[in-house]
């Protein structure tokens, strides 16, 4: 296959930063640009996410990766919102217009809504069901404004919530963000969409 130089981006939350795994190449990023590697492209990879960061931080991270030109940007972005009590239209707006920006400079974006947040160890029984409903609230409105602004959706968190709901394992030590182990289960679920929307941009420009 021929290799294609990719100019990867992940912009988001601790989640697309890596918080949490044992060492960098076990992050989101690294995993995801292998995957790619192995499906013959040249990756250069920026993480410019951003521990701690709300649907709103992603202007400024949208605003750093002007300069770098990707051409695949993958936004994990949702837990923060959810622990802050950010309304659902709120947050789904502010990535709204991180996702018109993107693709007004000729990006393409693959966006991970918001997790499962009712599989977090620390959430209490009695609440699940409440932050269940919340994270779902959350999801369908991230849904709505990427497809509004022609973003895939990797629509990923019923296989993640599965996995992370049934083995402890795949939290780290803080009980809140994913293991390396976490983090492999996450990235697996994510190759598929990932590698799509990278061969899908080759064929465009092949067109």
């Amino acid at each position: 296959m021929t290799h294609t130089p990719l100019r990867l981006a992940l912009l988001g939350d601790s989640l697309a930063h890596g918080s949490g795994a044992a060492g960098p190449q076990d992050a989101l990023g690294p995993r995801l640009a292998a995957a790619l590697t192995g499906a013959g492209y040249d990756v250069d990879l920026s993480v410019l996410a951003v521990p701690g960061a709300v649907s709103r931080d992603l202007a400024t991270q949208v605003r750093r990766a002007a300069p770098l030109g990707p051409d695949l940007a993958v936004v994990v972005v949702g837990a923060n919102d959810l622990a802050r009590l950010v309304p659902p239209a709120q947050a789904a707006a502010a990535l709204g217009r991180a996702l018109q920006e993107l693709r007004a400079a000729g990006t393409d974006v693959v966006v991970v809504p918001a997790p499962d947040m009712s599989t977090v160890p620390w959430v209490p029984p009695a609440l699940r069901p409440l932050v269940q409903a919340a994270s779902a609230q959350l999801q369908r409105a991230q849904a709505a404004v990427a497809h509004s602004a022609g973003a895939m959706v990797a629509a990923v968190s019923e296989a993640v919530t599965a996995a992370f709901g049934t083995d402890p394992a795949l939290f780290s030590a803080d009980r809140f963000h994913p293991s390396s182990a976490g983090y492999a289960h996450i990235a697996q679920a994510l190759v598929p969409h990932v590698v799509a929307a990278a061969h899908a941009r080759r064929d465009a420009a092949a067109a």
